[in-house]
């Protein structure tokens, strides 16, 4: 476990997803459940970080937690996007059930 959340980090230290959440925020849980699903099928490091905690952060994201972030930049708000998020963390733009159109 992380000492900064409930998150894991990978050995080399580095979290490649931050969740902003705050405590009580029942989305928060729904997103940090999907967080470690896709964290694990694709063996990446997460973090999770309170809003609350840092005054910067809660004035940037406190009316949208919970917030998912990859590799520092904002991915999306409120709703954990699974198949989305495993695209962001391989760089691919399409899934592998896309018809090949674009």
């Amino acid at each position: 476990m992380n000492p900064d959340g409930p998150g894991f980090a990978e050995p080399d230290g580095e979290a490649r997803i931050t969740l902003l959440t705050r405590v009580g925020c029942h989305l928060c849980d729904t997103a940090r459940d999907a967080i470690i699903r896709v964290a694990g099928q694709e063996r990446v490091g997460w973090r999770e970080v309170d809003v609350d905690s840092d005054a910067r952060l809660a004035d940037e994201y406190g009316d949208r937690v919970p917030v998912t972030l990859v590799d520092g930049r904002e991915h999306g708000y409120w709703r954990v996007e699974e198949e989305r998020l495993r695209r962001a963390l391989t760089g691919s733009r399409w899934s592998i059930r896309s018809t090949g159109r674009h």
